[in-house]
């Protein structure tokens, strides 16, 4: 009965890792950028003392979901929605540099500008923080222009420039905090060529409708494993008690 047992067993923390995965998106439903998490399974062989004769199914988060989300106006000077598959290079909790689609961008007390959930972001000469101004506004490029505190508004002073970059050709992969980063380390290239859409936001493309459909999905195939184990004691017990009585 091994083998059975192995089976539901893998295939219950199969549907544990997809459950995770599945909750992770529909908490970043609304989250602006969000890519959605793929969980993948693939095969491993089980270690035995001479020959490996079992193989079981790993489900793990392998990938992340790039189709871009909706583009929404908003109006507001600080909100950007990236064109195309360029990437903002924003610092990690550790000091690297991670990348994110996420362009709802802050301003700190101290002046130093962040996404919405507080990530540093890189301009060209690093971590960006803006002098006390009356506006700020970026381009369509990545700009970022002032307006001085009692300045004339008619004449903006470009500050520095978003760090846009390109993950074209390049692996790359999403980290638990959402950011992503290249593959055994690396840092992406600057893309001189990318474009925002100002005064916007890009949404999560998580669909909550076929999340919640998946999510009912996986809860089924725990329970069937669940009744397969079931199925493995009683055919056990049923087969020790045709050998006891056999003696």
């Amino acid at each position: 009965m091994d083998r059975l047992i192995y089976t539901s067993l893998t295939a219950m923390r199969g549907a544990m890792a997809r459950q995770t995965a599945i909750a992770n998106n529909l908490a970043n439903a609304n989250t602006p950028g969000f890519r959605a998490d793929l969980a993948e399974a693939q095969s491993l062989w089980l270690d035995g003392q001479k020959l490996d004769t079992r193989v079981y199914a790993s489900e793990e988060v392998q990938a992340a979901d790039m189709t871009a989300g909706t583009v929404t106006g908003t109006g507001r000077d600080l909100d950007i929605a990236l064109s195309g598959d360029a990437m903002l290079a924003v610092q990690a909790e550790n000091g690297e540099i991670g990348y994110t689609r996420r362009g709802d961008l802050m301003l700190s007390a101290s002046g130093l500008l962040t996404t919405g959930d507080g990530r540093p972001v890189q301009a060209s000469q690093g971590p960006l923080t803006l002098p006390p101004s009356d506006s700020v506004n970026i381009d369509e490029q990545g700009r970022v222009w002032i307006v001085p505190l009692g300045g004339d508004p008619t004449q903006p002073q470009e500050i520095d420039r978003l760090q846009l970059v390109s993950p074209a050709g390049s692996d790359i992969v999403k980290g638990v905090d959402g950011l992503f980063r290249v593959r055994d380390g690396g840092t992406l290239p600057a893309d001189p060529d990318a474009r925002l859409v100002t005064r916007s936001l890009e949404s999560s493309n998580v669909s909550a409708t076929q999340a919640l459909v998946e999510m009912i999905e996986a809860s089924r195939s725990w329970d069937t494993q669940l009744k397969m184990l079931d199925d493995a004691r009683d055919m056990d017990s049923a087969t020790t008690d045709l050998m006891s009585l056999s003696q």
